[in-house]
């Protein structure tokens, strides 16, 4: 695995404790639909929240949560429907991203709820 990959990694599930921490329940990691990725897909109270989470080791070109563009986020609503019709899920859907830098083996978690929709 490389670094980008590895960090990539670290910081899913630094993101995913820190939703659980926080009361969030997940339900899948890494959804795969055709070119879509979802990496969390959970819940809180009676909400469906799906996750994009960016992770970087330097800030020097900008924030991690910058990478979530308009065309990432057409690809996750694209995984987001699938997931909804696989499940049958009824309820009110969010949209958060998770940014993630990682300095010295630590990581600075910032969460932004509705970041698109």
């Amino acid at each position: 695995m490389n670094t980008k990959a590895k960090i990539g990694l670290e910081g899913e599930m630094a993101a995913a404790e820190y939703l659980v921490s926080k009361g969030f329940k997940i339900l899948c990691m890494n959804f795969r639909h055709r070119r879509s990725e979802i990496d969390i897909i959970c819940t809180n109270d009676n909400l469906l929240v799906f996750v994009e989470v960016k992770t970087k080791s330097y800030t020097a070109f900008g924030e991690p949560e910058i990478a979530v563009d308009d065309k990432k986020a057409t690809k996750v609503m694209e995984g987001a429907e699938q997931y909804i019709q696989e499940t049958d899920w009824k309820g009110d859907v969010r949209f958060d991203v998770i940014s993630i830098v990682k300095s010295k083996g630590d990581f600075t978690i910032e969460h932004f709820e509705d970041a698109f929709y």
